[in-house]
């Protein structure tokens, strides 16, 4: 219980300058404008419940200081809360305002010495962290009292904890006010370190990207659902305006829409039927990049997925598939049942979860013989993502990256742990002989955890003789910008955080052509120009002529393929984007119509008493190119 003798004494003491100050922090908030992470311009508070687990996640994150700098002491055990609330609102709410608590840390507490609160009244340690988080809330509803709803059920230590924050109204005020002046700021968001406010602000425009549920309805209907709600298609999509949606240039089933939509976009039946399902964009490159690699029939093992919406992402992009999706990385199996509902509502019947963690999964398990590629999406600083909290929960992230966001970056430390698991994750996928290809991608902006980690995997990869060695591939994603080509020159994706995106890092890993070691194919004829030779099987030649010094070596000549263009699917006026219809060259390497005797076998060596064959590159048929 709280000690109410000295605040009812302080309270009553009629101090001007106090009283002045007050009145200054109070004309000072309302002359910022600030906002609160919801964006909400008039905030009327929280319930009880949001307010004990936003003390029991601060409790975890908080920052520890040395003892000569400590000024409140917190308490170890958590608070009780009234159940175990599953309410993605009430959870979000309760992370928000636990770290915005965490980023004014050093504010709040020092604003609660100055006004007495501590030294006037004998405080529990157990619940300075409930405290801080409504000491920071008090404050951020320019301290006026909440507005509580009739049926709301009330917990104790919360009533306790506002009553006396009401009854040290004036004082809190007048020590927010003189810390302000101190520091020169017209209010304590512009206190905090450049790159937390440089990310709140991006935080505050980045659009919504929502991804189709092809399995339940196509982009044409969703485009004329949305039409009937009031929303236009238009190219992109501005931080403020009408209702508008855009297609996503990298991926044709991504929509994007502007931030402040989300409320009204989660009221219709879109979202709530599981037809379109908001996540990072991030994360859809991921599987985008893991499609354009399969075959009809290739399963794939996809690691550290976080959100089950990736999971559900990369079943519908393989519906038509025959290829079959393990899963690693459940936390709990008491989880399944949950999570098993949820595919089933999106229409995924392809999806497996496997109970094992990665690293202790075989990988000659008799189960993956058919995967041949690993998504991997290790956990990261998460350091290229404007909103942490949003991060965390889709995620399911460790809560401690909130104290990370709140300093603006990762330790040293840190960060060599986790650059040292995401290498031993990605030596682990490479060891897979029936893989053919590991995509990894992560949210961090640190080369440390990015191309450091891939390079150093590549480096110190096993050459074994059995399986050929991977090889860094270029993306398999569309370069949009130049910018985009710039960043990809070394054959890595790589989008930098902004206002319209999250940061977002991919690499490709392909194990390198396996060259044949047949007798019968020569490593100088490409497999093309045998295909579309003459229908006469080739036979293998009697001799092999090692080419003498004086003989000339003739240089192959690049003979220029066309190939029609590729559509991509849903083509529709009203439908994705129109794809140009360009002309995609590939070339193949073939000899000269003069081939310098004893350098390349030709069927006359095989055959005696035979005429020799016209020459081969002559005797491909030529086609007509009606697509030109």
């Amino acid at each position: 219980m709280l000690n109410s003798t000295g605040e009812l004494e302080f309270s009553k003491e009629n101090n001007t300058e106090i009283s002045q100050l007050a009145s200054l922090a109070l004309s000072h908030d309302a002359a910022s404008g600030e906002n609160n992470s919801t964006g909400l311009l008039e905030k009327t508070g929280y319930p009880d419940s949001v307010y004990v687990m936003a003390a029991n996640i601060f409790q975890g994150i908080r920052i520890e200081k040395s003892p000569e700098k400590v000024l409140i002491k917190y308490g170890s055990e958590p608070l009780q809360s009234l159940s175990e609330c599953e309410d993605e609102s009430v959870q979000r709410s309760s992370y928000e305002l636990a770290f915005s608590a965490l980023k004014y840390q050093d504010i709040l507490e020092t604003i609660l010495i100055d006004s007495y609160i501590f030294p006037s009244t004998t405080i529990p340690d157990h619940l300075s962290s409930l405290i801080i988080v409504m000491l920071y809330d008090f404050q951020d509803r320019k301290f006026q009292a909440r507005l509580l709803s009739d049926n709301e059920e009330s917990i104790a230590e919360v009533q306790e904890v506002e009553n006396l924050l009401i009854s040290f109204k004036t004082k809190l005020a007048a020590a927010l006010a003189r810390y302000r002046i101190k520091h020169d700021a017209l209010s304590i968001y512009h206190i905090l370190p450049e790159t937390v406010r440089n990310q709140e602000l991006r935080a505050s425009t980045l659009p919504l990207y929502a991804w189709i549920n092809t399995c339940k309805i196509s982009p044409e209907e969703v485009y004329h659902s949305l039409k009937k709600k009031g929303y236009h298609k238009v190219k992109s999509v501005p931080h403020i305006g009408d209702k508008v949606f855009a297609v996503d240039q990298h991926c044709y089933d991504v929509l994007i829409f502007p931030s402040h939509l989300k409320n009204d976009l989660l009221n219709i039946d879109l979202f709530k039927e599981y037809k379109l399902i908001f996540q990072d964009k991030s994360r859809s490159l991921a599987v985008h990049s893991i499609k354009a690699l399969l075959n009809m029939d290739d399963d794939i093992l996809m690691v550290n997925t976080g959100s089950w919406y990736t999971v559900a992402h990369m079943s519908v992009l393989t519906n038509n598939n025959t290829s079959k999706i393990f899963v690693c990385g459940v936390q709990s199996q008491a989880k399944d049942p949950k999570l098993m509902n949820l595919f089933t509502k999106m229409g995924c019947k392809n999806v497996e979860i496997l109970p094992e963690t990665f690293i202790n999964i075989d990988s000659k398990d008799h189960r993956l013989q058919k995967v041949k590629v690993i998504l991997l999406l290790p956990r990261c600083s998460g350091l290229g993502v404007s909103n942490p909290v949003e991060f965390i929960l889709n995620e399911h992230e460790d809560t401690g990256l909130l104290k990370d966001f709140s300093q603006g970056g990762t330790s040293e430390d840190k960060l060599h742990v986790l650059a040292q698991q995401q290498y031993e994750q990605l030596t682990h996928a490479m060891k897979f002989t029936k893989a053919q290809a590991v995509v990894y991608c992560t949210c961090s902006v640190y080369p440390e955890e990015n191309e450091a980690v891939v390079k150093k995997a590549l480096e110190f990869q096993d050459h074994g003789i059995k399986v050929q060695p991977y090889r860094l591939s270029p993306p398999v994603l569309p370069l949009c910008s130049l910018k985009e080509i710039h960043l990809s020159t070394d054959k890595f994706f790589r989008m930098e955080p902004s206002e319209i995106t999250n940061g977002c890092f991919l690499s490709v890993l392909t194990r390198e052509v396996r060259k044949s070691n047949k007798p019968a194919t020569n490593p100088l004829v490409p497999t093309l120009m045998k295909n579309t030779s003459s229908s006469r099987p080739y036979e293998r030649p009697t001799n092999f002529l090692r080419p003498r010094p004086e003989d000339k070596m003739v240089a192959l000549k690049p003979v220029e393929i066309v190939l029609p263009p590729v559509m991509l699917p849903f083509p529709s006026p009203q439908g994705t984007r129109a794809q140009m219809p360009t002309q995609h060259f590939y070339c193949r390497w073939g000899a000269p119509k003069t081939l310098v005797s004893g350098y390349l076998p030709t069927p006359s060596l095989s055959r005696r008493g035979e005429k020799p064959k016209e020459n081969l590159s002559s005797s491909l048929p030529r086609r007509s190119r009606p697509w030109l």
